[in-house]
């Protein structure tokens, strides 16, 4: 079941997914049933859905790391769903944060980013929240290796026809 998943550990980012993946699904299995099944919710980034930062501030590895996160996710749906355990991601845009209030000033600050938003603003916890209780809820009991995008359209905003 899972030795094909052994050779993923060749970096952090791998262990902190097929680690708990690996000693976590028998526990998952346990009480899962069809109609009630376990969940395992990923957290990603839209930094994995499209080309990342280039040139000087460029976040190659960051958007790599994020891409596979949302692929090894749906990997993991197609492998665990057979034993009712579901596998889905988020992938939030920017939120105000520690990690992002560096990158956020370099692209002229919060209010400048949500302005270019299509939603006009950046993303909330509750925005985080929601989608978690979502995924979590029985409402979701069919949603297997899906990925949520909560950046209020900001990715697809930014395609220019």
């Amino acid at each position: 079941m899972f030795g094909r998943l052994s050779s993923c550990f060749y970096g952090s980012w791998t262990i902190g997914l097929c680690l708990p993946g690996r000693r976590f699904a028998p526990l998952l299995q346990k009480n899962a049933t069809l109609e009630d099944p376990s969940r395992v919710i990923v957290t990603a980034s839209v930094a994995g859905l499209g080309v990342g930062s280039l040139g000087e501030n460029a976040t190659f590895g960051y958007s790599a790391s994020k891409a596979a996160a949302i692929h090894l996710t749906r990997n993991l749906a197609v492998e665990l769903g057979p034993r009712h355990i579901l596998c889905n991601s988020i992938a939030p845009g920017f939120f105000p944060s520690k990690m992002a209030s560096g990158l956020m000033d370099l692209q002229g600050g919060a209010d400048k980013m949500a302005q270019a938003n299509p939603n006009g603003r950046l993303g909330r916890p509750e925005d985080i929240a929601g989608a978690v209780v979502y995924l979590a809820s029985r409402a979701a009991s069919h949603v297997n290796g899906a990925n949520i995008t909560l950046d209020g359209g900001a990715l697809w905003g930014r395609v220019k026809l």
